[in-house]
C-alpha cells in the first residue's frame, strides 16, 4: 500500500446480539451516566473513576467480541460494503467502527496511514447534524494528522443534498422496475 491512496470507511457499529445483556445493559447504564456529565470536567473522585474504568473495560470486551452474520448482522453488512468500496474504488479500504465494534475509527486511521500517503475517509452516515459524522470522526481525523504528520488525510463528507438524493432516487427506480417484472426483492 506504500504511496498510495487508501480509504478508512467510517462505520457506526452495533453491540453483538449475543453478548451477556447484563453486562449490555451495565454498559449502556455506565454510559449514560459519564454522558450526563457532560463536556465539562466530572469529580475525579475513586467512584467516578471506577465508573469510566468500568465503562471502558466492558466497551473494550464488546469491541473485542466474536462477529458472525448471524450476532451482528450490522457488522457483516459493514464488511461486505467495505470488499464492495474496494473493487469499485480499486484502492485498500479500511474499515473501522465509531462504537461497538473492533477496530476502532482511530485504529483503522492509523492502519491507513502506515502505507499510505493519503487517506481518504467515508462514512455511509447521509444525513448532516449527527454526532458521529459531523464532530466524532473529524476529531478522529485531526488526532490522526497530528500521529501522522507525512499522511494528508481528508473526509469526504458531507454530502451533497443533490447527490444523496439522486443516489435514493436510483434506489427507488431499481426497486419500482423489479416491482414491475413481478419480483418483490
Amino acid at each position: 500500500m506504500a504511496n498510495e491512496t487508501a480509504i478508512v470507511l467510517a462505520m457506526h457499529g452495533a453491540p453483538p446480539n449475543d453478548f451477556p445483556r447484563p453486562e449490555l445493559g451495565e454498559f449502556f447504564a455506565l454510559h449514560a451516566r459519564i454522558e450526563q456529565a457532560g463536556p465539562g470536567r466530572p469529580p475525579q473522585t475513586e467512584e467516578w473513576l471506577d465508573i469510566v474504568d468500568r465503562c471502558s473495560r466492558l466497551e473494550a470486551r464488546m469491541r473485542a467480541w466474536p462477529r458472525t452474520a448471524g450476532n451482528d448482522p450490522f457488522h457483516a453488512g459493514a464488511v461486505a460494503i467495505a470488499q464492495a468500496l474496494a473493487t469499485a474504488a480499486g484502492m485498500t479500504v479500511v474499515i473501522g467502527f465509531n462504537e461497538f465494534c473492533a477496530p476502532s475509527v482511530q485504529e483503522a486511521l492509523d492502519t491507513a496511514a502506515l502505507g499510505a500517503r493519503r487517506v481518504i475517509v467515508v462514512t455511509p452516515m447521509l444525513t448532516p447534524g449527527g454526532e458521529h459524522a459531523g464532530t466524532e470522526i473529524p476529531a478522529e481525523i485531526e488526532r490522526a494528522r497530528a500521529r501522522h504528520r507525512r499522511t494528508e488525510f481528508v473526509y469526504a463528507w458531507p454530502f451533497e443534498p443533490r447527490d444523496v438524493a439522486e443516489f435514493l432516487a436510483a434506489q427507488a427506480a431499481r426497486k419500482n422496475r423489479v416491482a414491475g417484472e413481478g419480483g418483490r426483492r
